[in-house]
């Protein structure tokens, strides 16, 4: 049954122009937006959103939501497997709870699609994936899987392994499994290229959709010079599709960054410094990522943001300077394109999944509530539902 919203105080992303529409919805797509829509189908659910603010739905391209699971303790937590410091065969998919409490304050939070990945344990810690976040059985919620590879430069892996006399020791060691792994997958895709292949090896398999550009490598590093050695080691492989995961220092090589189209996942902003890496965590870094070119998403890393936080991150970053619709653009548009599903999610356009959020006043005024949360043309959270 098509819904029609009525009335929409919609955002031009490209410039902050704010837009009253209406926004026409069939088989959970957007099947038509137009500043107004009278031909309405006989059938068709009415909503008069009187106004309010409505956005594509958030989303946060960096979580372990329900592969770290709330209120559950030790057992719930399944995001490093530290048995092996080298691990691309595994799936994050394979452990996400769909019923951790987490998606639902998602939902509420107006945070409609997720990237879930694996920990930073390991130099190399497998798959991750993109899902919606209202659903039961995660294979009925994916979007794209697997989205990436997940490695991990830096002190994660080196506290986790080296405290224990096994690589990796040092940044070095870390670098070293990481090429290794490559190579071996060259190796191996030359075999099975020429017909020599005698056994086939799942760890290997994982990894050739990297490198024949079907998927991104998405490293975790903080510091500058750990994100560096992400792209020397991309360039030796020639891997097309790199993200940086966190870049706390990032903004000290923006301008690399821009020269070579890499974009960031920035954060999470609201972590206290408790690590050496972390130490030059500003929440003026987005600002300067955005102002040298540097295309950003923000991410809340849930847990360790919790996931309903993305809003109040975006919210700090505005105060140190950086405009509300490039705000905007940092959890809809340009996560979206940092995950390779544009195409569906991130804007309100005709043909898109109809994700779409509707507020009680302004986005980023926090004394704002979520009216509304659409996740493919149904609403999963109603505001006067829960009261």
């Amino acid at each position: 049954m098509p819904t029609l919203l009525k009335n929409c105080l919609t955002c031009d992303l490209n410039n902050g122009e704010l837009i009253k529409q209406d926004i026409l919805i069939r088989d959970g797509k957007i099947a038509r937006i137009s500043q107004v829509i009278s031909d309405i189908p006989e059938d068709c659910i009415v909503m008069d959103i009187k106004e309010n603010h409505v956005l594509p739905g958030f989303i946060d391209c960096h979580t372990h939501l329900g592969i770290i699971e709330e209120a559950t303790g030790k057992i719930g937590v399944d995001n490093n497997e530290t048995s092996d410091s080298v691990t691309p065969h595994l799936r994050a998919i394979d452990a996400i709870n769909s019923r951790d409490i987490a998606f639902k304050d998602a939902i509420k939070a107006g945070v409609t699609t997720v990237m879930i990945g694996p920990g930073s344990n390991n130099a190399v810690g497998g798959l991750n994936l993109v899902i919606k976040t209202a659903g039961q059985i995660i294979d009925q919620m994916i979007i794209r899987s697997p989205a990436g590879l997940k490695i991990a430069l830096g002190e994660n892996p080196i506290t986790t392994y080296g405290v224990n006399n096994k690589c990796p020791v040092t940044r070095m060691g870390t670098a070293g499994l990481i090429r290794e792994l490559f190579m071996k997958t060259e190796d191996y895709m030359e075999e099975q290229k020429n017909g020599k292949l005698k056994k086939r090896d799942i760890r290997l398999e994982a990894v050739i959709p990297l490198l024949k550009g079907e998927i991104s490598l998405r490293a975790h590093a903080h510091r500058a010079d750990d994100i560096i050695t992400a792209v020397r080691i991309a360039e030796e492989f020639k891997i097309k599709k790199l993200v940086i995961e966190h870049g706390t220092e990032a903004d000290l090589v923006a301008d690399y960054l821009v020269e070579r189209n890499i974009p960031v996942a920035y954060g999470p902003m609201l972590t206290p410094r408790i690590k050496m890496e972390l130490k030059s965590r500003n929440y003026g870094s987005v600002l300067k990522l955005t102002n040298a070119g540097v295309k950003v998403s923000l991410i809340s890393d849930h847990p360790y943001n919790a996931v309903e936080q993305l809003r109040t991150v975006a919210a700090l970053a505005i105060s140190e300077g950086l405009k509300e619709h490039q705000a905007l653009k940092c959890l809809t548009i340009h996560p979206a394109e940092l995950l390779e599903c544009h195409q569906r999610i991130g804007l309100l356009n005709q043909g898109m999944d109809a994700d779409i959020i509707v507020f009680t006043g302004k986005p980023f005024d926090l004394n704002s509530k979520i009216k509304f949360t659409i996740i493919n043309g149904h609403v999963v959270y109603s505001k006067e539902d829960h009261e």
